[in-house]
């Protein structure tokens, strides 16, 4: 790279952190478009929408039903965002809270009175007409039922042939259209349930027989009147004529919630404020520009110009992040902050491996150049294997996943591309451009120095038996909580409902006076940090969500209302709800983990072609996260939507720095003569720099969030720092030794 190619790189680099970082802090135009403060956020964040459903009729609605229902319009209001949350009240209520929105009029008109979904027949069993053309009520041509007929009537003469709990799915597809071209039209694929299937396939007989149509009436007007081409027997059809493929989604959506076993109706909609409120944004954005900082400082003052060469591109991965975050219309909470947090841990941890492997390279006497070049080819392994683990992951976990696992996704698939992309590319773009333009002297650079072999194979014994006391103490600590209060854990409301209670104050109260003068005598009667508030728009009344309350705190809740802020009784309305995580989403989270962690180990069985290391790999991760719940545990940290997150970041954070450990042995292995157990420690040894400074960056970060946090977002931040310390305690003393362990056994075993 000659001197004005150098120039030009960095004139580059300046341009695109001036003027990407201008767009993203003010955006451009009238509207500020671009700008990061365009993120959607989610409940916690921003708030959003809240509808109240009540189940219609007169019996009491099943648990099976209400939990049916419940799954089914989580997958519905995912539509409009993936932190969307779903949960009972009382006995035959459902609250829907969708964030990132504020009119609740227009989400209602789309989604409906959920559950009145039924296909009938068009003509009658008295041979009449069922349907007919009209004009609807908003003047359009459309079907309606023919006079004279109500849904009740038709359903009483048999007309309607299918209702919706006999729908077993329906999906937007793409087929050929037919018409000898290659052309695409839109349609929606049906499957029936077995029952479902029979009576579509008698009443597609009949219906083809006589040139008839199947009206799909939902929500009080035919959605779509398909004509029927041909008898339907194998449970499977399509409904064609579809104008877009938005259509499609959108008349599958409609089928899809319309097969509950419960119909409900609107009670109530309210726009409703931030959870987390003001303040825990405003100190996390604080936190997370003073834990920049102190990266930059330490970067720059441990690696000097690759340092700062680090700092310049992780401000323009910064940015690309938000950017991409907005262009792809992410829905940003607390847990996508954890996947943000755990991609800037990565893309230093990137930088921290090439710059090392750089200084390794000089100190065996390479010239500058040299070292640059070998550095990065040495590095590449360890880095496409760490993020290649984690993005298997985080793949899985947005298709399998869903509500803030799906979120924690996204912000985290994000993040590590755009960070591989910029340690790799952008940093080696401006050291190149650095050498060129003359900075070239060792110094700029540092060189290793050698460090004493870590004895971690000598002391395995040691090593392994702190993490099963930490592991067993956690589980004497969950067995003591559970003699206690019946739970192992302190599951908060998200995992086991709790109790709402709607306050109309007198005053309209800020949120910021609400945080500083009504949360903690809240916090005070229940003993629990995890309260959840959120304030109704245009009025004075707010919503609180704490851990079930017994009747003595409820009496002391409304009798603190009352002496504080004069709120009367009858301003004061408890309900209990359930948790908002339901029974199929824990199911959907665990079986996305267990495939993520499948995965993991059939791609370091391929690329290590040791199963050993895979195992090895997957046990450290079981160790670190056993070991943060054990802390979980004894500190009875609330675990709930948090609690996901935190464990999804250790996961992806153990798994890379492990690996960072394995890449080193599998080099060393090709390269080094001697016993098994000194190549063991002689690649922890070389790698210790990296697993120290990466966790001290990473630490860095979230303490931030920590200091600067609110009570619920230290409940994140604390756990989240203990499992930042085990990870590498893991790496550093554990992975190594075990691996050793079952390269020896087995190996023994075959001498045999």
């Amino acid at each position: 790279m000659k001197k004005f190619k150098a120039v030009a790189v960095l004139l580059i680099a300046a341009l695109i952190i001036g003027g990407l970082g201008y767009v993203t802090a003010f955006g451009v135009g009238e509207n500020k478009t671009g700008s990061a403060q365009g993120i959607k956020r989610g409940l916690d964040l921003a708030g959003g929408v809240s509808i109240t459903y009540q189940v219609v009729g007169d019996g009491k609605p099943s648990k099976e039903d209400m939990s049916d229902t419940i799954y089914k319009l989580q997958q519905r209001v995912e539509n409009y965002s993936t932190e969307a949350q779903v949960y009972q009240e009382g006995e035959d209520r459902i609250n829907i809270e969708i964030p990132g929105v504020s009119d609740a009029n227009a989400i209602l008109e789309e989604l409906g009175n959920p559950g009145t979904l039924y296909f009938i027949a068009q003509t009658g069993a008295d041979g009449s007409e069922n349907y007919t053309y009209g004009v609807d009520a908003d003047g359009n041509m459309g079907y309606v039922i023919a006079e004279g007929k109500t849904l009740d009537s038709l359903k009483a003469d048999g007309s309607v042939v299918v209702d919706g709990t006999q729908v077993a799915g329906a999906q937007a597809v793409t087929q050929s259209s037919g018409s000898g071209v290659r052309e695409k039209e839109f349609v929606v694929s049906l499957t029936f349930t077995s029952d479902g299937a029979k009576a579509f396939a008698d009443a597609t007989q009949k219906a083809y027989t006589n040139g008839q149509s199947i009206g799909i009436y939902y929500d009080g007007k035919f959605v779509s009147v398909p004509t029927v081409q041909a008898v339907i027997t194998d449970g499977s059809a399509v409904i064609t004529g579809m104008e877009s493929f938005d259509a499609a989604s959108k008349l599958a959506s409609t089928i899809r919630i319309g097969g509950l076993n419960v119909e409900l109706e609107e009670l109530r909609s309210n726009v409703v404020g931030a959870q987390l409120g003001s303040t825990a944004i405003q100190t996390s954005l604080k936190a997370a520009l003073v834990g920049f900082i102190i990266i930059a400082v330490f970067m720059i003052a441990v690696y000097w110009l690759p340092g700062f060469a680090s700092v310049l591109a992780l401000i323009i991965y910064v940015i690309l992040d938000l950017l991409l975050l907005l262009g792809f219309n992410v829905t940003l909470t607390l847990p996508g902050i954890a996947g943000i947090i755990l991609s800037v841990g990565m893309a230093v941890d990137a930088n921290v491996i090439i710059f090392a492997r750089i200084r390794e390279e000089i100190a065996a006497g390479k010239t500058v150049r040299a070292s640059i070049k070998a550095g990065y080819e040495k590095a590449l392994s360890a880095i496409i294997d760490g993020n290649v683990t984690t993005i298997l992951a985080a793949i899985v976990l947005l298709v399998k996943g869903s509500g803030t696992v799906k979120g924690f996704a996204q912000t985290l698939l994000i993040g590590i591309i755009v960070s591989v992309i910029t340690a790799l590319f952008v940093t080696r773009f401006l050291m190149d451009a650095f050498y060129e333009l003359g900075l070239r002297s060792e110094k700029l650079y540092g060189k290793a120095k050698a460090l004493k072999p870590i004895k971690s194979i000598e002391n395995k014994h040691i090593f392994f038996a702190v993490s099963i006391i930490c592991i067993v103490a956690g589980f004497v600590f969950m067995g003591m909580n559970s003699s206690k209060t019946g739970q192992p854990l302190n599951y908060s409301l998200e995992f086991m409902g709790g109790t709402s209670t709607n306050v109309t104050f007198n005053e309209d109260m800020s949120i910021e006076k609400l945080e500083s003068d009504v949360i903690p005598h809240i916090e005070e009667i229940t003993g629990d940090g995890n309260v959840q508030q959120s304030k109704v728009a245009d009025s004075n009344e707010v919503i609180f969500k704490t851990r079930t309350l017994t009747v003595p705190e409820r009496e002391a809740f409304n009798k603190m209302l009352s002496d504080q802020f004069q709120v009367s009784e009858n301003q004061i309305q408890t309900e209990t709800i359930s948790s908002t995580i339901s029974k199929e989403m824990k199911s959907d989270s665990i079986i996305a983990v267990i495939i993520a962690v499948i995965l993991m180990l059939i791609y370091i069985r391929i690329r290590f072609t040791d199963l050993r290391f895979g195992v090895s790999s997957v046990l450290c991760l079981c160790h670190d996260v056993l070991v943060v719940l054990a802390f979980y545990a004894a500190a009875k940290i609330s675990v709930g939507n948090t609690f996901i997150a935190c464990m999804l970041t250790i996961v992806g954070y153990s798994i890379n720095a492990t690996i960072v450990v394995f890449d080193r042995i599998r080099e060393n292995m090709r390269g080094t003569r001697g016993e098994l157990s000194e190549i063991v420690n002689k690649s922890v040894t070389q790698t210790l720099t990296r697993s120290i400074f990466t966790s001290l960056t990473t630490f860095i970060m979230v303490a931030a969030i920590y200091v600067y946090g609110v009570t619920s977002v230290r409940e994140f931040a604390l756990p989240l720092m203990v499992g930042i310390i085990c990870g590498a305690y893991s790496s550093v003393c554990v992975a190594g030794s075990l691996w050793y362990v079952f390269k020896t056994k087995i190996a023994t075993k075959k001498r045999k």
